[in-house]
């Protein structure tokens, strides 16, 4: 009899329900909500979030997890019931009126972000955004006292299971002592090479978003399980069986939306790929932010910035923007496309110069945490880091300290999960081509079924059954590390 672990499924089906309609309510706020719907969603967010709490705070949730554990459970339900242990945790160190205070705050913050961003106002977005992370600090605290960890530790764990700062120190540390002398170099020999042709636009807005429709479908994306926008910020967001990604548009540059577009179907495909036998039960769900950033930047970087796929996407440009038949060659886009250049916006970076802007994050928000930094110095000590590690300055805040929504939206402890998912990237699609050799030839024609079949086996599917190392482990032989990622930079830019 598994009556405990039944009464569980059923309380966290519902938990699981009420996060998929905050999901939805969320893309909805990014992509179409007119800005005089924020008091409401704010109040419809809000009234979710206490919800959820009331349910995990339920007074017999704890005799039922104990209960649980004597019951007769096959490997995915003792996987699905270390999951809601691990989520009761989180759910109950943060008491209710706490948990209502984060969610209107982080929701006036984020729409407040928007204006401010568009005017430059870091000193206008100050007080909401001091709210938040003063918020995320107290949520943080009772989660630590409840983890064990630190108050940063505890905040990332929330996106990161398992993951702590200890090791991420150490990883960073690693390609902190092989980045910047390999960086200098390869733009030095850049500098020598004949610069690759650049595609002159202006390029439509709508002739972007059919290439981007179209690269979705090569890709393996289902239009009648999700849907493509515009929002201030690219961001994949939505359910498993209704997925929602957006992007934004630049008629002077379209390598930064389609790139966007390629980097959230990875994303997607992920989402779409988990276990329907799981749906709305923790096991079920994406392993952790690592592991979903592998697989959006295993698209982006590892296969579509690839020569082979270059090879496809050449004739697609060209045939929709027209233009200088030279620019969309195969090997003039590779080129651009492996362009190294230190620049002042994140999702704007290249490859190798893109872990410096995640390493600046990491620190900057766990000096915010740890109450090293005040965040009215957060603009002055952004620029001054951003020229340590990349020789480059912002001219305003608008490019600086307030180009990403993570901080104004209460994502606390997020960032360095995008570096960590580079290298989570570079291993699995090394030990992808090693079992399909086919793969390379597959891109070319445009034909992304062989990657993603092996990912839906090797990745996808696994879901939240096995910690990220372990399905690493199991998919690549090694757990999470530099090796590949350094490998995979050394055979891309170090020619």
């Amino acid at each position: 009899m598994t009556q405990a672990y039944e009464k569980l499924e059923a309380r966290f089906r519902r938990m699981s329900v009420l996060s998929n309609i905050g999901e939805m309510l969320h893309w909805d706020m990014a992509a179409i909500m007119p800005d005089g719907g924020a008091d409401a969603r704010s109040e419809q967010l809000a009234t979710l979030s206490v919800l959820h709490n009331e349910l995990v705070n339920a007074p017999e949730m704890g005799d039922l997890l104990d209960a649980a554990e004597s019951e007769s459970l096959d490997d995915w339900q003792k996987a699905n019931l270390s999951e809601m242990k691990r989520g009761w945790v989180h759910g109950t160190a943060v008491p209710a009126d706490l948990v209502e205070k984060m969610s209107r705050a982080e929701t006036s913050c984020e729409v407040a972000w928007r204006t401010a961003r568009a005017d430059n106002d870091f000193k206008g977005l100050l007080p909401k955004l001091q709210v938040v992370l003063d918020l995320s600090i107290e949520a943080g605290q009772a989660k630590a006292e409840a983890l064990g960890t630190s108050v940063y530790d505890a905040l990332l764990d929330q996106y990161d299971p398992m993951m702590r700062s200890e090791r991420i120190d150490t990883l960073f540390a690693e390609l902190e002592g092989f980045l910047p002398d390999f960086t200098a170099e390869v733009i030095e020999r850049q500098k020598s090479e004949d610069k690759p042709i650049s595609p002159v636009g202006p390029f439509p807005i709508e002739t972007q978003n059919k290439v981007g429709l179209d690269l979705m479908k090569a890709v393996g994306f289902d239009f009648d399980h999700g849907r493509l926008d515009i929002s201030h910020h690219p961001f994949c967001g939505g359910i498993p069986d209704d997925v929602r990604i957006t992007t934004r548009y630049d008629e002077n540059d379209f390598t930064s939306a389609i790139m966007g577009v390629l980097h959230e179907t990875g994303h997607a495909m992920y989402e779409r790929g988990l276990p329907k036998a799981w749906r709305n039960q923790l096991v079920g769900k994406a392993r952790g932010m690592t592991m979903h950033e592998s697989q959006s930047l295993l698209v982006e970087m590892q296969a579509c910035r690839s020569e082979e796929f270059l090879t496809y996407a050449g004739p697609v440009f060209k045939q929709a923007f027209g233009g200088d038949d030279r620019a969309w060659n195969a090997t003039n886009l590779h080129r651009l496309y492996t362009r190294v250049e230190p620049g002042l916006i994140r999702v704007d970076a290249d490859e190798v110069t893109y872990p410096a802007h995640v390493i600046l994050r990491y620190r900057l928000e766990r000096a915010l945490i740890e109450g090293d930094m005040k965040l009215s110095d957060l603009p002055g000590a952004w620029n001054e880091m951003m020229e340590k590690l990349l020789g480059i300055t912002p001219s305003d805040d608008r490019n600086g300290c307030m180009q990403d929504i993570h901080w104004p939206s209460g994502a606390w402890g997020y960032f360095p999960t995008y570096t960590l998912g580079a290298m989570a990237a570079a291993q699995i699609y090394a030990a992808a081509k090693d079992a399909k050799p086919e793969i390379p030839a597959a891109l070319s024609r445009g034909d992304f079924s062989p990657l993603m079949g092996w990912l839906g086996t090797n990745i996808h599917s696994q879901a939240s059954s096995k910690s990220t190392d372990e399905i690493l482990q199991a998919a690549t032989g090694k757990v999470l590390g530099v090796d590949a990622f350094k490998a995979h930079m050394l055979s891309r830019y170090g020619q």
